[in-house]
C-alpha cells in the first residue's frame, strides 16, 4: 500500500514538469521559391534523382502534378535537362509506365528543405536560400522503399 501511495506522490509531483510553449512543433511553412533559387534547388535534386532512378533511357518519362510555381517549372526544366520526358497533363503513351514524382517545399528557419519522391525512392534536403542561388545546408537524406 505504501508503495502505491509512494508512486501516485510520485506521479503527481512529475505531471508538473511538462514543458509548455516553447515546444518544437512539426509544422513548417509552405515557401515560394523564386528566380536563381528555384533553379538551383531544382537543377541539383534533378541531378540526384538521376543518380538514384538511373538514366533517362532506362525510364524515359517523369509524371508530375502540373504546377506553375517557378520551382515545378524550373524543376520540369532540369529532368528535361537529364534526358527525361515530363508528362504534367498526366497523358502517356500505353506502352509507357512513367514515373510518378511528387515533391513539397517547405521553409523552416531561414532554410528551405525540399522533398522529391517516387513510389521506390524519397530524396529530401535542406537548403539555404541566397541571392546567387541557394547552397546544400544538409546532406541529401535517401530513403529507399519496398
Amino acid at each position: 500500500m505504501r508503495r502505491l501511495l509512494a508512486f501516485f506522490i510520485a506521479v503527481a509531483l512529475l505531471s508538473g514538469c511538462q514543458t509548455a510553449g516553447d515546444a518544437l512543433t512539426t509544422s513548417s511553412t509552405p515557401v515560394a521559391v523564386t528566380g536563381p533559387a528555384a533553379s538551383a534547388i531544382a537543377g541539383d535534386m534533378a541531378s540526384r534523382l538521376a543518380e538514384q532512378i538511373g538514366p533517362a533511357g532506362a525510364t524515359n518519362t517523369i509524371k508530375m502534378e502540373k504546377d506553375t510555381s517557378e520551382f515545378a517549372t524550373a524543376l520540369e526544366a532540369a529532368l528535361k535537362g537529364w534526358g527525361y520526358t515530363v508528362a504534367t497533363d498526366g497523358k502517356t503513351a500505353k506502352d509507357v509506365k512513367p514515373v510518378e514524382l511528387d515533391y513539397a517545399i517547405e521553409g523552416f528557419d531561414g532554410q528551405v528543405l525540399v522533398r522529391l519522391s517516387t513510389p521506390s525512392i524519397a530524396l529530401g534536403r535542406a537548403y539555404t536560400p541566397t541571392e546567387a542561388g541557394a547552397t546544400p545546408a544538409s546532406p541529401l537524406s535517401i530513403m529507399q522503399r519496398n
